[in-house]
């Protein structure tokens, strides 16, 4: 059974239409429970056949990719080809991009033997060097290489202050190059958390949150007059109109017949609560100001100090702004946590305030979800009010070593929450979609409907008005009639290795 977004009268009608079409004659069906056999005899055994499964996920549409960092996505390689063009360079003993001018011009004054900061096509030539800047600004050869190295939470948060500088720019060929690899591995819609909302310090504030954050009606009101403040603010508001207009712009050709991406504002969960506050208000501003800007997010390494102690104040503070704009929707990290991260108590209650306290429309990661103290009624309220969770299993695997059967994507399809199959930072973890579909697959050993309805779902549940999810829903149709039809005629000719050959029709 698919997921199915609202649809309007007319649109469903249409879609009605275009399927009795398809299935008048029967071939469609029979593709597909052909192509659930074939997808069985992959999984079926004692080891999943990995190579055939790549395979068939490669071609798979996989309709969307809903927990999405615009700058973790980029490879490293690509990061490396921005410095020339920004007439910077990175330095050769710390791996960092240099951005003083001064330093740059002093170091291009120098005969290249004596170079310490190198342009693109220099660290090209210079290949240990550049083997150590694509290890320091990604997880590239982790596993495998001998070097000292942080611990993995640590080596992949870094990353982003390797290659801030330039990913900080250049956003117009970034989001090409992000549309080109989606296109080509089947991924019809981004949602991309793409930058950081604008925001404005308080010291004030700051002292008065942390004093007034026991009493629900104080911490409001002093809400209240702070967001009043920041709406006569002339400065703040030309940031965020600002803001949206270099999301506009960026986002100009991106979207297509075939594929669409849309941007979510994101908090830096890691300031001060003043510039948490008001990076939030910019969010929901940006958001009601663009139809290309769809969600407000809150990013940040959940285990920090400050993420800790001002978490149940994040909280607050969206839903405090929630209740002022009930139309945009809210996707947070939440409970991106493992046992030992932090002390137990703070594997508490992550999730559970995201869904009740700050009225989360999605969920990113919730892994702690089983530590959660009041994890059953947290499952039966998500199952009801269809909150989905964003799983990410290489990044979970890779940051908090959370896999396999101790991953609460068992919990989840146990107790009937949605969730969909996401990617998070693929550049910096070096994989795609169809990977972590693969992952799903070998690990959990689901049937084809199942890995069907999730392709569907991350449309369903994609911050986008009823009428494009139902095109998106449309288009998913149309690209697995081709696909299971091409299996079909994959599977009538092979065998996979130790497997009897299946019957098709």
């Amino acid at each position: 059974m698919q997921i199915r977004p609202p649809f309007t009268v007319a649109l469903a009608l249409v879609a009605s239409l275009a399927a009795s079409a398809v299935h008048a004659k029967g071939p469609a069906t029979t593709n597909e429970a052909a192509t659930a056999r074939y997808f069985a005899q992959l999984v079926d055994g004692k080891a999943p056949q990995q190579a055939a499964l790549t395979l068939f996920f490669a071609q798979m549409p996989k309709g969307g990719d809903l927990h999405h960092h615009y700058s973790g996505a980029l490879y490293a390689e690509q990061y490396v080809d921005f410095l020339d063009k920004q007439g910077l360079c990175v330095n050769k003993v710390t791996y960092r991009i240099e951005t003083d001018k001064n330093v740059i011009e002093a170091e291009r004054a120098l005969p290249a033997a004596q170079r310490n900061c190198l342009s693109s096509a220099e660290l090209y030539a210079d290949d240990q060097t550049y083997r150590e800047v694509l290890q320091r600004w990604s997880s590239k050869d982790f596993d495998n290489h001998g070097a000292i190295q942080p611990p993995p939470d640590r080596q992949f948060f870094q990353t982003f202050g390797f290659f801030g500088p330039v990913s900080n720019a250049n956003f117009a060929e970034g989001l090409q190059t992000l549309k080109q690899r989606a296109v080509l591995e089947n991924v019809s819609y981004i949602e991309t958390m793409f930058k950081l909302a604008p925001f404005k310090g308080d010291k004030q504030f700051d002292a008065a949150a942390w004093q007034v954050a026991g009493d629900d009606a104080a911490f409001d009101a002093l809400l209240r007059r702070q967001q009043q403040a920041l709406e006569q603010d002339a400065a703040f508001n030309g940031s965020v109109k600002d803001y949206v207009t270099k999301i506009e712009s960026a986002a100009a050709g991106i979207d297509d017949a075939e594929f669409t991406m849309r941007y979510q504002a994101y908090v830096l969960r890691l300031l001060g609560p003043s510039q948490v506050f008001s990076s939030m208000v910019a969010g929901f501003k940006a958001v009601a100001q663009s139809p290309l800007i769809v969600g407000v997010n809150i990013v940040g390494q959940e285990s920090q100090m400050v993420s800790m102690r001002d978490y149940a104040l994040h909280m607050k503070m969206f839903r405090f702004l929630k209740r002022q704009y009930p139309d945009v929707k809210v996707a947070l990290h939440a409970g991106e946590l493992a046992l030992g991260d932090v002390p137990p108590e703070g594997l508490k209650f992550h999730i559970d305030q995201a869904v009740n306290i700050a009225l989360a429309d999605r969920i990113g990661h919730g892994i702690d979800l089983a530590h959660e103290k009041n994890a059953l009624a947290l499952l039966q309220k998500m199952k009801a009010a269809k909150v989905p969770v964003e799983i990410n299993l290489t990044s979970n695997s890779f940051i908090n070593g959370i896999r396999d059967d101790n991953h609460p994507v068992t919990l989840y399809r146990k107790f009937g929450v949605p969730f969909v199959i996401s990617t998070d930072d693929a550049g910096v973890t070096r994989h795609d979609l169809s990977h972590e579909y693969v992952l799903f697959a070998s690990r959990y050993r689901p049937d084809y409907a199942e890995v069907k309805r999730l392709s569907y779902a991350s449309i369903a549940y994609a911050f986008l008005p009823a009428a494009q999810r139902a095109r998106l829903t449309l288009q998913l149709d149309q690209r697995f009639a081709r696909f299971e039809a091409a299996i079909v005629a994959l599977s009538s000719s092979t065998t996979p290795p130790g497997r009897p050959a299946a019957r098709l029709r």
